[in-house]
């Protein structure tokens, strides 16, 4: 029976800085998301048979999840999923940082243009209201924005997370205090853009 495990950074602690700080990136990778992995654990032993499913297929199917479980396995499931792919998402800062290939020529041709997909995104990122997430999906092959409140997953909706970016307190709260705004403006240098676009070209 394989258990449903928290990725490894892949970078370390520090690497992100100084746009995330080393004590968030502990407490976050090492606190927060380990209690997400460990709750999703400790509801699926419950039905075992289900650790022979994907954390993807869970979610994608929450109907035929049971029912004592499913409350558990979409907040817990959600958020053990959303930080295992946040993480990958993420890398140490470059200038300039930016989609390159098919993956920008099809963010320039949705969205019009680079700038104008920078402003809905971060818009939609301000825009959650207590926690959650801000999303580009594909959704029946078309990149969209979109945002989730708590843990609620995208999969659960059909669509497939491309990018996503934390605004729950606790990813951000040590270094930027309320100001998620400059939180959500520093996350684009340290975006892992090769990752992303691996992502959407395994799934348009």
């Amino acid at each position: 029976m394989e258990k449903y495990k928290v990725v490894d950074l892949t970078y370390t602690y520090d690497a992100l800085e100084p746009y995330i700080d080393k004590l968030t990136m502990e407490i976050h990778h090492d606190k927060h998301h380990v209690i997400y992995c460990a709750k999703l654990n400790e509801a699926v032993e419950k039905h075992p048979e289900l650790f022979a499913k994907s954390i993807e297929e869970l979610l994608q199917n929450l109907n035929t999840i049971p029912e004592d479980i499913r409350l558990a396995v979409k907040n817990h499931g959600g958020g053990h999923l959303h930080h295992n792919l946040f993480w990958q998402m993420l890398r140490a800062p470059q200038e300039n940082n930016k989609a390159t290939g098919g993956l920008l020529e099809t963010i320039e041709k949705t969205f019009a243009s680079w700038e104008k997909f920078q402003e809905e995104f971060n818009a939609a990122a301000t825009t959650v209201f207590g926690s959650g997430w801000a999303w580009l999906v594909l959704d029946q092959g078309e990149l969209k924005i979109t945002k989730t409140a708590n843990q609620d997953s995208p999969l659960s909706l059909k669509q497939i997370p491309i990018l996503g970016i934390d605004v729950w307190e606790h990813a951000y709260y040590l270094k930027y205090q309320n100001r998620r705004v400059e939180y959500i403006a520093n996350f684009w240098p340290i975006i892992n853009w090769a990752y992303v676009e691996e992502i959407y070209l395994k799934n348009k």
